[in-house]
């Protein structure tokens, strides 16, 4: 697993910074892709509904779509 990786990200007009290994960026950058979505936009969704820090947001986030997808098969 490689180590963390700093990104920056506006949200409601607010500069914020999150952290991730690059598996987790890469398949939440696919996840955005296959939804249509811009990676601000979905971003803000998942930080209006946080209940932690976005970085283990966005962690959740990807694992639940994935665990998601593995249960439509």
């Amino acid at each position: 697993m490689s180590k963390p990786q700093k990104h920056s990200v506006l949200i409601h007009s607010h500069r914020t910074s999150f952290t991730l290994e690059d598996e987790f960026w890469m398949a939440f950058q696919e996840i955005a892709e296959q939804r249509n979505q811009s990676i601000g936009s979905l971003i803000t969704e998942i930080d209006d509904t946080r209940k932690t820090n976005l970085s283990c947001a966005i962690r959740v986030f990807v694992l639940k779509t994935l665990q998601e997808i593995i249960n439509q098969k």
